[in-house]
């Protein structure tokens, strides 16, 4: 069945839908011979070069989609490189035997917490495109004085330059003197747009961590820096949350591999669970 070439393309995990139509406009492209225009459509079966190498559009489509989670750490970029040296989130990620890892939104330089990355582009679009208001959640560290009044604006909206933001949920998360956390909850992934919006009250974010994006939550155990491959259940629920089918061609050992699909070396004894707000809370030294 013939589809649009941003659509197989994506699914076929060689980029986002975003990605591909910039790779057809600058005429990087051919199919058949000849260059394609946005949204033609186009089956597995047709001869499709990218910069002068033929994809294998057939083996791609049947590759097993995966998901995997990882832990940024502040002083990464969002990058597949960094001009400056700096390192990125991809330099630790696992090698793909075939395609490669697509990251899905972006946290800035000095923000923590989950990233997902997948190697299906149609998953990826889905989950980023602000049609499907896919959740993200946050803990952040408040610098200042938070009264109800600046809580019920967040939630109604702020004026920001690039348009009105809201938070869907804003929940008091403990703290000691002029700091205090918060968890909050918004449906689109704007730059900075969690910084912009406090900044607004002239209130200063001290620490920013993401803790949940749609359907998946940041595990306790999972260190700053570490990754791990959802489980199939969990990548089905992710599937499900925008109208996408994952295939049940898993065999029972491809779900025993996804238990055991822990990347950047995280083998070893999971820690202990601690509470919720373990994630941004140093530990107290013994004395």
């Amino acid at each position: 069945m013939a589809e649009r070439i941003q659509k197989i393309l994506a699914r076929a995990g060689y980029g986002s839908r975003r990605e591909i139509e910039r790779w057809i406009k600058a005429g990087e492209i051919l199919v058949n011979g000849k260059q394609p225009e946005p949204g033609t459509k186009i089956t597995e079966t047709d001869q499709v070069i990218l910069r002068g190498q033929r994809l294998r559009l057939d083996t791609k489509l049947k590759a097993t989609p995966k998901v995997l989670m990882y832990h940024k750490q502040s002083g990464e970029v969002s990058t597949t490189k960094d001009p400056e040296g700096r390192p990125t989130v991809f330099d630790k990620l696992p090698k793909l035997s075939s395609g490669r890892w697509i990251q899905v939104g972006r946290l800035d330089y000095n923000t923590d917490g989950l990233l997902l990355f997948t190697n299906d582009g149609e998953l990826a679009n889905r989950l980023m495109h602000p049609s499907w208001e896919i959740e993200r959640e946050y803990a952040v560290r408040i610098l200042g004085k938070v009264d109800d009044d600046i809580l019920n604006e967040l939630k109604t909206g702020v004026k920001l330059e690039d348009g009105i933001a809201s938070f869907t949920s804003i929940k008091f998360g403990g703290g000691e003197g002029a700091n205090q956390w918060y968890h909050v909850v918004l449906k689109e992934g704007r730059t900075r747009e969690v910084r912009r919006m406090w900044e607004m009250f002239d209130l200063k974010v001290s620490r920013l961590i993401r803790t949940r994006y749609g359907t998946v939550s940041l595990p306790r155990y999972l260190a700053r820096g570490r990754s791990e491959e959802l489980e199939f259940k969990a990548k089905r629920t992710l599937y499900e949350s925008v109208d996408l089918e994952l295939s049940n061609d898993y065999d029972s050992s491809n779900r025993k591999a996804d238990k055991k699909a822990k990347y950047g070396n995280n083998q070893g004894k999971a820690k202990k669970k601690s509470s919720a707000s373990s994630l941004y809370k140093k530990k107290k030294r013994k004395r």
